[in-house]
């Protein structure tokens, strides 16, 4: 699975090398959220899935949950915030940590049971999560060719 791992987080990654900050930053008419909503959304959910955040691991601010969980949106954001540039670095960090992660884990079974769909292994759980990304990566792209 590591090649669509790849090629979806690759690409998210160029597209974002690819968006200024004030783009990013931007709410196109219609939407809920912005292209930096969307950028720290998909790298809470990777940690969520494969890392246990925020229980589990240490490797974002607890913020970010708050800023960037499903149901929350930028009208709602009060304080700091990561810039784009940022959360591509940690994009970046986390998928070298993803890479890392051991083979075997990928089969071995959730200890929790997954809210929706038939996921019993972390492998499921990684196809899910690059789905997702895939999901959001078009949202963002439908974002910037609205904002021009």
């Amino acid at each position: 699975m590591s090649k669509q791992f790849d090629l979806v987080r690759g690409g998210l990654l160029k597209f974002l090398g690819e968006v200024t900050e004030e783009t990013a930053n931007k709410q196109p008419q219609g939407f809920n959220n912005n292209i930096l909503w969307h950028a720290g959304h998909v790298l809470v959910a990777g940690e969520k899935f494969m890392f246990g955040y925020p229980e589990k691991t240490q490797h974002l601010p607890l913020e970010y949950g708050k800023l960037f969980s499903p149901g929350t949106k930028p009208a709602d954001w009060s304080g700091d915030v990561p810039a784009l540039s940022e959360l591509k670095a940690q994009l970046e960090a986390q998928a070298a940590r993803i890479r890392e992660l051991p083979e075997d884990l990928f089969a071995q079974k959730l200890p929790f049971q997954f809210p929706f769909g038939n996921l019993e292994t972390f492998g499921d759980l990684y196809g899910l999560m690059i789905v997702h990304e895939a999901d959001h990566a078009g949202q963002m792209k439908a974002m910037k060719r609205i904002l021009g």
